[in-house]
């Protein structure tokens, strides 16, 4: 008996997420047969006891429409349990990570504060603030990568290149 896909409470349970994300998975047209084939091959060569070899075949057979392959591969892995729900978010982070960020589950997670008014997810874009020494920093650092990218293209001896990379650290720290 498949499992239906449909809303549920929040809970830490791959399997529950999953029941939740079903439908934005389904309806998602980033979710090629490509992908889908992804997902499939990784599960199935990683983890033969979750997706054994006929049920493989099963779901890359390109015979049936990707969305009806997808929909049953859902299906399976809810029936199959936490594991198996486990191992396809981190499939989906491998080998989809705009779709995984973009999963209900994962935006409900950064958005939801944890009880005591931390937040373990904090918005992405706290990570970018600039520092106060404005943009001539940003240019010198984007100087100093190009080098160090440079350097290792001229495959120079790695004490040169350590000299080199230390001189542009030196170089930001002054200015």
């Amino acid at each position: 008996m498949e499992r239906s896909c449909g809303s549920s409470t929040m809970s830490d349970s791959y399997h529950d997420q999953l029941v939740q994300d079903c439908q934005f998975l389904r309806c998602d047209k980033r979710l090629n047969t490509e992908l889908v084939d992804k997902l499939v091959l990784q599960l199935n060569r990683i983890y033969p006891q979750i997706l054994s070899d006929k049920e493989a075949h099963k779901f890359r057979n390109l015979k049936v429409p990707t969305g009806v392959r997808l929909a049953e591969l859902l299906g399976h892995l809810t029936q199959k349990g936490e594991e198996a729900c486990h191992e396809l978010y981190r499939a989906l982070q491998i080998h989809a990570e705009d779709v995984y960020l973009g999963l209900p589950s994962r935006r409900r997670k950064r958005e939801t504060p944890e009880p005591n008014g931390t937040n373990i997810h904090p918005d992405l874009r706290e990570r970018f603030v600039l520092n106060d020494r404005g943009k001539s920093n940003h240019i010198i650092i984007l100087v100093t990568l190009s080098l160090t990218n440079v350097c290792s293209c001229l495959f120079l001896n790695p004490v040169t290149h350590m000299i080199l990379l230390f001189f542009a650290i030196y170089l930001l720290l002054i200015l």
